[in-house]
């Protein structure tokens, strides 16, 4: 990355930090009302007292703790059933219709669900988690494996290779990228819905907290817990996308991070236009046939 783009990721959130700093300091009121939000200055003194305590720090965890495991558990399950579906028609025929109506239905309203199914609010929230993180991961594996070329396949195959050596050799290597595509989604939806599943249902966690600072109308508090929320977030899917990184190095990338440069093909030389008056170039005369040597006969004469 160069310096430049250092300079202006720098920048951005300090430009939207000044711009909320202003709206909420001089009270603005044009159709967005900023008169009740709290400002900038607020929010971090409510940062640094919560900083100071052991109740903001036992959230943190318990909500971070929830979201690795469910994800995890998701990470396995959608890549191992992603796999299947799109290598076995026996399991897209068996597995596939139960799982395409389920996929449209959001993990938050499997929250009665839960409840009713496991027998603490801990295994329930770390199941909607894992539920949100899950279809994203099925969908981006089973693409990512049939969009496979067979031209590899097969040439394992040619050279004796049996159906786990083309699964670890061919299938899961070239499909890191689409599954990695679906992880950092997957990691992003978890946090969404683990927040929403401690409001509604949570008793530790950062977004149980959030939930209480509101219901005591503690706005910096509750801008809080957002900027909690979104530092977790950006924290996790960068980690998903350095590790993404890592275990796909053989694929080529701009050595800046950047769009590959383009390579400048020389141009053509035509040639210049003669000038008037100017004898013309010669021509060069073409060569003439070539005779074959006559070949001796007996008697010394030649045919």
């Amino acid at each position: 990355m160069t310096a430049r783009r250092r300079v202006l990721r720098m920048l951005s959130p300090l430009a939207a930090l000044v711009v909320w700093q202003l709206l909420t300091a001089y009270d603005v009121n044009v159709w967005l009302r900023f008169e009740q939000f709290p400002t900038v200055t607020d929010v971090a003194r409510a940062l640094g007292q919560r900083l100071g305590t052991d109740a903001y720090w036992q959230d943190l965890g318990h909500s971070l703790t929830r979201v690795v495991t469910g994800f995890l558990l998701a990470a396995v399950a959608g890549l191992a059933v992603g796999t299947a579906i799109a290598r076995s028609r026996l399991a897209a025929d068996l597995v596939g219709p139960v799982l395409e109506v389920l996929r449209p239905i959001p993990a938050i309203a499997l929250v009665p669900v839960a409840i009713l199914l496991f027998p603490s609010n801990e295994q329930g929230i770390v199941f909607i988690t894992f539920t949100a993180a899950f279809f994203p991961v099925l969908v981006s594996t089973r693409h990512a494996v049939r969009a496979l070329a067979p031209v590899w396949e097969e040439a394992v195959r040619t050279m004796g290779g049996g159906r786990w050596r083309v699964l670890a050799s061919v299938v899961l290597p070239g499909a890191l990228p689409g599954v990695f595509g679906g992880l950092s989604v997957g990691v992003g939806v978890s946090w969404i819905c683990v927040i929403s599943a401690e409001m509604i249902s949570g008793e530790y966690g950062v977004g149980y907290r959030t939930w209480q600072d509101y219901t005591v109308v503690d706005y910096p508090g509750v801008f809080v817990g957002m900027a909690t929320i979104g530092l977790l977030g950006w924290l996790t899917s960068t980690a998903v996308e350095v590790l993404g990184r890592r275990l796909t190095r053989w694929l080529p990338r701009p050595a800046t991070g950047g769009p590959a440069p383009s390579v400048r093909r020389p141009a053509r030389r035509t040639p210049a236009p003669a000038r008037p008056g100017a004898a013309a170039p010669p021509v060069p005369a073409p060569d003439a046939p070539t005779v074959p040597a006559p070949v001796p006969v007996r008697g010394g004469h030649t045919p």
